[in-house]
């Protein structure tokens, strides 16, 4: 098991399900202090709460990453409660149903990348100017496959993924000097709440998407959390600026 975070302040954003819930609870299996942030109160309260069953500090704050002054009063409320902020994984995010990119109408495309670009880029906003004080910290973005290559019936989503990845790409760059490590990780098709509403009249599309598959079959929302993990860890204390496919070699064909 990589990593001993004991001693660690995590941040994870949209930690109340899905991949986010697996990384928390991850998390709390290696001891960190979490702090679990989502749009949803009562599945981020019970997360926060299995957390402290395993015996660490975990408390759930609720957050829409649409809104500057919550992102700000989110990493504010970290840092006084805690003085310090080591690690955030930004991985709140959003899906949107199958359409080619002429159909998509313009509130289905702003609300996707209100969610999951302009939100990264806000929590990063906030994130580095902390981590920069203390001289040291490490981001992880949850990007996607679908920002390393087209997605064809996914648009919007691939350009907020791509836009993730260069947000990624770009704060290494800037912050690395700084003692800031910032990276990203790209799931291809992982079994989640996410993906089993992208199944909606589509019931041959995860038939389809095994078939295509080099390993046969689906990801686990914990195969992607451990690579998350190791990103913040100081295992990967010379990891920066990387984009991490987990994806079972979808992008190796």
């Amino acid at each position: 098991m990589v990593g001993d975070f004991k001693g660690k302040v995590v941040l994870v954003t949209g930690g109340a399900s899905g991949i986010g819930r697996a990384i928390v609870e991850r998390l709390a299996a290696r001891g960190a202090t979490l702090v679990i942030a989502d749009i949803l109160r009562k599945e981020g309260e019970k997360a926060a709460a299995a957390a402290r069953e395993q015996g660490v500090d975990a408390r759930f704050l609720p957050l829409d990453v649409r809104e500057p002054d919550e992102v700000r009063d989110l990493v504010q409320a970290i840092v006084e409660a805690h003085g310090q902020l080591d690690c955030a994984v930004n991985n709140a995010g959003v899906e949107h149903g199958l359409q080619a990119l002429a159909d998509v109408g313009d509130e289905d495309w702003d609300r996707i990348q209100e969610i999951n670009l302009r939100g990264v880029w806000l929590c990063l906003k906030h994130e580095l100017p902390q981590m920069v004080r203390q001289g040291r910290g490490s981001i992880v973005n949850l990007a996607s496959v679908a920002g390393l290559v087209g997605a064809p019936l996914l648009g919007p989503y691939a350009a907020s993924k791509h836009g993730v990845v260069g947000l990624t790409r770009t704060a290494a760059l800037e912050y690395g000097r700084m003692g800031v490590r910032v990276n990203a990780v790209c799931p291809s098709t992982i079994r989640t709440e996410m993906f089993q509403r992208s199944l909606t009249g589509r019931p041959d599309l995860a038939e389809k998407l095994v078939r295509n598959s080099p390993m046969r079959r689906l990801g686990e929302p914990g195969e992607v959390a451990e690579a998350v993990i190791w990103l913040c860890s100081d295992a990967a204390s010379f990891v920066n600026g990387h984009q991490l496919a987990v994806d079972g070699g979808m992008t190796a064909q």
